[in-house]
């Protein structure tokens, strides 16, 4: 299968430039740099899929034939979204929030190829588990994962893993940003190789 266009990652998230390069070693990325705010009651599912639309929409001018990766997650613990922490602080409350219950995380793609104007979206759906957590266990793994720029509070890749007590979902690569089992079959079906 010859792959005429290149791919394009609609991110400035290490996390995800890693996990595509996983699969792929070319690429460009780009920062979509839109407003990932939700809308009055869009639902997580809806949200994620929205986002990862946009996100590849947006780099159209700059990548007129290109096959552009947009990618977005929702974290979800209940009905309370679970952002970025940005801070040791933010990340102590959430994992205390988050200890001995479930978080389901949305990660929505959409690969656009912008010379045809085809799209493909699909979202991969992950439950975690978190074990009952003690407040000094949180705070000995925030001291040492420095989890502020994810989701939840917690790197799945990294020492994050110890916080769980058991994940139901398809892609373990979803959690950290980019559901790559998802992804390679969506570049095949637009005629797009990895292997």
């Amino acid at each position: 299968m010859k792959n005429n266009l290149k791919l394009v990652l609609a991110s400035s998230s290490p996390f995800r430039k890693e996990l595509l390069q996983k699969i792929y070693a070319t690429f460009d990325t780009a920062s979509p740099n839109i407003d990932e705010s939700s809308k009055p009651d869009e639902t997580p599912l809806a949200l994620s899929k929205r986002l990862a639309i946009e996100k590849a929409n947006a780099l159209t001018a700059d990548f007129p034939e290109h096959l552009i990766i947009g990618s977005d997650q929702v974290a979800m613990l209940g009905d309370k979204q679970l952002t970025k922490p940005g801070s040791f602080d933010k990340s102590i409350q959430q994992l205390t929030l988050s200890s001995g219950s479930t978080i389901t995380f949305y990660t929505s793609l959409c690969v656009l190829n912008s010379k045809t104007n085809e799209a493909i979206t699909d979202t991969d759906i992950c439950n975690v588990h978190m074990k009952s957590l003690s407040l000094e266990d949180i705070t000995n793994y925030v001291k040492r994962d420095k989890p502020y720029g994810c989701a939840a509070a917690f790197k799945s890749e990294g020492l994050g893993i110890t916080l769980f007590e058991k994940i139901e979902g398809d892609d373990p690569n979803a959690l950290v940003g980019l559901p790559l089992i998802k992804l390679t079959k969506i570049l095949n079906t637009m005629g797009f190789s990895v292997l």
